[in-house]
């Protein structure tokens, strides 16, 4: 298939054998070789009911099947009725889950159906609750578990992995799973769910994602406790064999699935996330959501604000609550951002102001000192040791939190951002929704309608002095799926910074006057496939302009090539004509 410049070859034949070479059909199958009986077993190839009568005698499943043949919508329907019978979300998940197992194509058209309402299910908040329960739901093996006991043969184990051509991992350790600490092997629902989304948003096909969790233990007791855990019982492995675990794995993912496989870190422990990010960012390509996907969803967040009150970054003073992988992150993107406007890094740094469990982070702090990523931030200032006195002397026009302390922005913080500020930018970043420091609600009403508010986690509408408010959920799904689908299409080997606050001012962009209008400061989520496509074109103009594509010749129409190795819905065709052909001779 060609594309775009008439000689670029579609991602499609990407599927790799044994010995490297291409091969020619987009699901790894020579015709005929997938007898009926394994396409009903293989959530690849499972049509379900769907199957028409033609398909099922030429197939051999003619009476393995009821007689009625389905609709897709019909399928879709009787799907969407089995989920809304269902009354908790935990088990709504789990049976999502169930569906992805049997019939791979049928759950994506289900999260497609309704965005904005499928996702929460697969992912946060409810993934949360599902990684906390994890080894009580766990039903269907998911991805590679690879543990520490695994050190010298982790290339073996990523060979038992079935398919070829990964193109995109998502790795956890599970020791800091959202804002519910160490959950070990039980993270694996991250993992999983942040690839669900890779394919749903950005369309990146499921089999080219692969999860992966690296148990190396759990300090969680409850967890080594637990009968039912499904993970190595005993306490994490720190240190000299943790690091060289980490480094076999790294090298060994790249020699099974190539340079250009993404890595994608998440849910890892501060210092060892911002460790490897800074050890691997150069030689793979590699990015930590927690730190990169959640500043520029973030900071996207700020550019889109700074329409609403017509002012510029370097205008505002910006304090956070938490100096954690996601406060640091998004703080080094707005530096990186204050710069771009014209500011020296002294003068920005002077507008980054943060607040961790110790108060103000401020130089020559004697309660405990500061590392050496908070110790970018410091302040030449006298100690403050609470977040409330911080707002007090400070008195930011940006307030974010992202330290997982539910209920941090207090009625009396909320009331003095609306004093002292206009239109207060309030950022409630943490998830779930239980570690929000507040909720859309508390934040209208006690700033009196006034603020600018987005949330990490999905809130409801809020009617407040007859307006009615539809907060933003500032959730790294906007930006990962398009940067990977970016990155994929271009075959970086490198994600450089660069492409983190280029995708969080597309996104901002992406806001239409509409959307600020009734106080959301992101699209729609069922516009965020479009989104994805954008940020993803965006990508592959920086990528060739700046000679880091390895995907030759350079596309003329990118946005028309990105869409050509989208994962496509609609069930191919369960025997392949050339198939049919043969067997009516």
């Amino acid at each position: 298939m060609d594309h775009c410049n008439g000689n670029t070859k579609s991602l499609d034949f990407a599927p790799r054998d044994r010995q490297g070479l291409w091969s020619a059909n987009g699901d790894n199958e020579v015709p005929g070789s997938v007898s009926g009986l394994q396409r009903l077993q293989q959530k690849k190839f499972n049509k379900g009911l769907a199957f028409t009568l033609e398909e099922r005698q030429l197939l051999g499943i003619h009476g393995l099947l009821p007689a009625v043949v389905k609709s897709e919508e019909q399928q879709i329907q009787h799907c969407l009725l089995l989920l809304d019978r269902l009354e908790s979300d935990l088990d709504k998940y789990i049976y999502l889950n169930s569906l992805a197992e049997r019939n791979e194509r049928l759950f994506y058209k289900i999260l497609a159906t309704d965005i904005s309402k499928m996702m929460p299910l697969v992912y946060t908040p409810t993934v949360g609750l599902a990684c906390q329960k994890f080894s009580l739901i766990f039903q269907y093996p998911k991805g590679l578990y690879i543990t520490i006991k695994d050190r010298g043969h982790v290339y073996e184990v990523l060979k038992n992995w079935p398919e070829f051509d990964v193109r995109a991992i998502v790795v956890t350790d599970g020791e800091r799973i959202l804002g519910l600490g160490d959950l070990g092997a039980n993270g694996m629902g991250i993992p999983v769910g942040k690839l669900s989304l890779y394919t749903a948003l950005a369309g990146i096909k499921p089999s080219q994602c692969l999860p992966i969790t690296l148990d190396v233990g759990t300090n969680t007791e409850s967890l080594i406790n637990d009968p039912l855990y499904i993970g190595l019982r005993h306490k994490r492995i720190v240190g000299k064999q943790y690091d060289e675990f980490i480094d076999e794995f790294m090298h060994a993912a790249v020699r099974r699935f190539g340079q250009n496989c993404l890595i994608q870190f998440e849910d890892f422990a501060n210092a060892n996330a911002f460790r490897f990010l800074a050890k691997y960012r150069n030689d793979f390509c590699t990015f930590n959501d927690d730190i990169q996907g959640t500043a520029s969803v973030a900071v996207a967040g700020l550019l889109a604000s700074l329409k609403i009150k017509n002012t510029k970054l370097k205008e505002n003073k910006i304090l956070f609550l938490g100096a954690g992988e996601a406060a640091l992150g998004i703080a080094s993107l707005c530096l990186m951002a204050l710069i771009k406007e014209g500011l020296t890094e002294a003068e920005a740094k002077k507008l980054i102001w943060m607040v961790d469990s110790k108060g103000l982070i401020v130089q020559n702090r004697p309660a405990g000192g500061i590392t050496e990523h908070k110790q970018n931030f410091a302040q030449a200032h006298a100690s403050i040791d609470s977040l409330e006195e911080a707002v007090k002397r400070i008195k930011p026009t940006v307030l974010i939190g992202a330290a997982a302390i539910g209920g941090a922005f207090t009625k009396s913080i909320l009331e003095m951002m609306a004093d002292y500020n206009e239109n207060p930018i309030i950022f409630a970043l943490s998830n779930p929704t239980s570690k929000a420091e507040c909720t859309a609600e508390q934040a209208y009403q006690y700033t009196k309608g006034k603020c600018i508010f987005a949330a990490g986690s999905p809130f409801k509408p809020v009617l407040y002095d007859s307006k009615t408010y539809y907060p933003g959920q500032g959730n790294n799904s906007y930006i990962f799926p398009g940067v990977a689908l970016g990155v994929l299409c271009t075959g970086m080997l490198t994600i450089p910074e660069e492409v983190f606050l280029m995708s969080a001012e597309c996104l901002a962009n992406l806001c239409k006057p509409e959307d600020l209008a009734k106080g959301s400061l992101y699209p729609p989520l069922n516009r965020i496939t479009g989104c994805s496509v954008e940020i993803a074109a965006y990508i592959m103009e920086y990528a060739y302009k700046n000679g880091l594509a390895t995907v030759r010749p350079e596309p003329n129409d990118k946005r028309a090539f990105i869409r050509s190795q989208m994962y496509d819905l609609s069930y191919p065709p369960a025997v392949p004509e050339v198939y049919m052909w043969e067997q009516k001779l």
